[in-house]
């Protein structure tokens, strides 16, 4: 690997480090409001609920990933701030595997509305997803792929500029290779005038998400897919998004996609 990339890996590594770190410090101690309380049959027993009322105690993983994935809190957000450093750390390592895409714990962010906690809190969880998402990009080791860091970002945040920014400053070699094989998993969705994950949270714009998407696959992104020597095919596929409806599909590059 080249010396200035093994310095920006480096860094990236540091910066995630740092911000897990932070994530620890700023939420350690906190718990679940006294009052909390779920349903036995369907999420877990009054003992478990109690261990969230517990500063710092560990949760086993089926215990942490039952309460992310709960959408039926009293207190979504005091739930949220009680897992958040054992929860950031489990997505870094690969090891929170929802069934229908990890923009699924983008929403369990969403639902929690971290943009509007003090200071300190927001603060800490923004720098947790731009290290984390940064470190997808440019750390050849990165446990999830980036494309679906994107999306829990984006979910998370509802918006994708921010993430698209990174992007434009992260160049080289991996993040290139981290576009295409985005790209490439995006297509089929965007041809088809679709956003290529599931949008939970009732006030993100889905299609607001899809349009500013577009317009930096079209931009930015096929500049860099052509100066990085992606496969023509995924180039020519990029460029349709640029035409809509029968000009789209009778298009010589049309890829017989069926909707």
């Amino acid at each position: 690997m080249h010396p200035t990339h093994l310095t920006h890996l480096a860094a990236a590594r540091r910066r995630l480090g740092a911000a897990l770190d932070d994530l620890f410090d700023v939420f350690h101690g906190m718990t679940a409001h006294p009052d909390e309380h779920n349903c036995s049959c369907h999420w877990g027993s009054a003992e478990e609920v109690a261990l969230l009322k517990t500063p710092d105690a560990e949760l086993e993983p089926d215990l942490l990933r039952r309460t992310w994935q709960a959408v039926d809190w009293t207190d979504h957000a005091a739930v949220l701030r009680r897992i958040l450093p054992q929860f950031a750390t489990a997505l870094v390592a690969g090891r929170v595997r929802p069934l229908s895409g990890l923009e699924e714990a983008g929403y369990s962010f969403a639902r929690g509305r971290w943009q509007q906690w003090p200071d300190e809190q927001a603060a800490a969880v923004r720098e947790f997803l731009h290290a984390w998402w940064v470190q997808s990009l440019t750390d050849p080791d990165a446990a999830v792929p980036a494309h679906q860091v994107f999306a829990m970002c984006a979910e998370a945040s509802g918006t994708v500029r921010p993430w698209l920014a990174d992007w434009e400053v992260h160049t080289g070699n991996l993040s290139d290779l981290r576009l295409a094989e985005a790209a490439a998993k995006w297509e089929y969705e965007l041809l088809g005038d679709g956003l290529p994950w599931h949008v939970r949270w009732h006030e993100h714009d889905e299609e607001e998400l899809r349009a500013e998407l577009v317009g930096w696959l079209l931009g930015h992104a096929a500049t860099r897919l052509r100066t990085s020597d992606a496969p023509a095919d995924l180039q020519h596929r990029i460029r349709l998004l640029a035409l809509t409806g029968e000009a789209r599909w009778t298009s010589p590059h049309w890829p017989g996609h069926r909707y």
